[in-house]
Parts: structure tokens; sequence; C-alpha cells
């Protein structure tokens, strides 16, 4: 599972002070950071998100799975699992998945350039997807990833745990939005009954259980509203997204609590 208290150490939950003096300087522009550089012995300041779409009904998913699983425990990775409901015609009924998980999934389609979306698929920092279950096209990606982004918006969990800042940041072309993916850390293992897999029990980790935006970010410094009716045993990762192209500029995580 996500290494939390690494994540406080490194700077994923930024410091109060930190976003307090960006939202001070509203409408400054962003402060120069170093480029990351993809060291395993030093993990970078920003996460990459690793985002697996699946389904239990689908007989290829299992190993994607476990795949990400591997690297969901890496520092420097929040990895997410999304159930997809459009193998439930298979006879089994995804247990985790939801319309707006497949919707998410079909988001990334077009900046992609794909000409569908299929599971398991796996799309890192909303700017290159991983199909099927190459551990070693995975750990490549994450790699390369870990390495390219420079100047993103500091994120900040306010104390009370009701509400999350993002700092000041040159805005993507088109805008971005503050996303909130409510998920349950660690492994969960489904027996599935009937479909393709029926007779296995098949593994998911950092299952996400709903999605939401909480508004838009241009730029300038803002708090957001976090939801209130969320299962104390979930985490919360907030992701600032650009609309356009739908890449990631940045993530961190509410542990649960």
């Amino acid at each position: 599972m996500i290494n939390l208290a690494a994540m406080r150490t490194r700077g994923w939950i930024i410091p109060a002070a930190a976003l307090a003096a960006a939202l001070l300087a509203a409408g400054a522009g962003a402060q120069p950071s170093p480029t990351r550089v993809a060291r395993r012995d030093a993990p970078p300041p920003e996460p990459v998100v690793v985002e697996l779409f699946t389904a239990q009904g689908c007989a290829g998913c299992p190993e994607a799975n476990a795949r990400v699983e591997a690297v969901a425990g890496e520092p420097g990775v929040i990895a997410l699992t999304y159930a997809v409901d459009y193998w439930d015609y298979l006879g089994w009924q995804d247990t985790f998945a939801r319309p707006e998980f497949a919707q998410r999934q079909r988001a990334y389609r077009r900046p992609l350039r794909l000409r569908d979306v299929s599971t398991p698929q796996v799309v890192i920092d909303g700017r290159r997807q991983v199909a099927g279950a190459s551990g070693a096209a995975l750990q490549g990606a994450i790699d390369e990833e870990a390495a390219r982004r420079i100047f993103p918006p500091e994120i900040e969990f306010r104390e009370g745990g009701d509400r999350v800042g993002v700092g000041s940041g040159p805005a993507p072309a088109g805008g971005a939005e503050v996303v909130a993916v409510l998920y349950t850390p660690g492994p969960q293992t489904v027996e599935i009954a009937r479909g393709d897999n029926r007779g296995r029990s098949v593994r998911h980790t950092n299952v996400v259980r709903s999605v939401r935006t909480l508004g838009d970010w241009t730029g300038q410094p803002r708090l957001y509203a976090l939801p209130t009716a969320r299962d104390p045993a979930q985490a919360v990762a907030i992701l600032v997204q650009a609309k356009a192209d739908r890449r990631i500029l940045n993530g961190a995580v509410l542990p649960p609590g």
C-alpha cells in the first residue's frame, strides 16, 4: 500500500507555512523548483499518479492488478484502481464498479489518441497509457514521468481535514480542475462466482470509491472544501488536472481518519 508516513516527510502533504505564503501572495508567479530526477534513492517531491482501469469480469485484469499493486508501495507513487462496469454483461456484476469510473477512462481516449478504451489500462500522470500488464513498461513509464514535471502547484490539507489548498502556478491552456478521489487504501480480494474469472480470487489495491470535482483552478491560490460525508477508513487523493489534455499537474493524499 502507499507509504503514507514517507509522504508526510517528502512534501506530498505540504506544510501549512508553505501554502500560507502562497495564499498571501495571490497573483504571484510560481517559485522555481529543481527538475525532478528519477532516482530510487532520492524519491521526487511530487508523486507520479498511476490510474488502473480494471474489471473483475476481465480475464486479463488480475495480472495487471498485481503489477499495479507492486508499484503502489514505491515512494513517489499514488496508485488508484478504478473498476469499470462494461464487462458486467459476461455474467458477473463488478462489486467495485461505478459508471463514472468508465466515464473517467473514456475522458482519456481523445487526449491519448486512442480509438477506444479497454481493460486493463494504466494511465500515468494523465499523459500516457500502458496497456495490458507489462511490468517493465509500467516501471519505465513511472521512471520517465518522475523526471518530467516542474513548477507544480503546491497542495496543503488544512488541519481539520475539511479543506485543501492549492497554491499558485502556471495554469494549462483551457484551465484545470481539482479532483478528489476517495479510495480504500491497501489490498482487497473478491471471490468471483461467474464470468471469465469464475472460481478465481481477484485482488485489487487502493480501490476507488468515488470521484468528485471540487472546482476549477486557474493558477491562483485557492481553498476547496473536501467531501464531508466520507468513510473514515477511506483516503482522499487530490489531483490537480488539466481540463483539455487531462495531464495531472500534481497530487497529494490525505490519509484515513
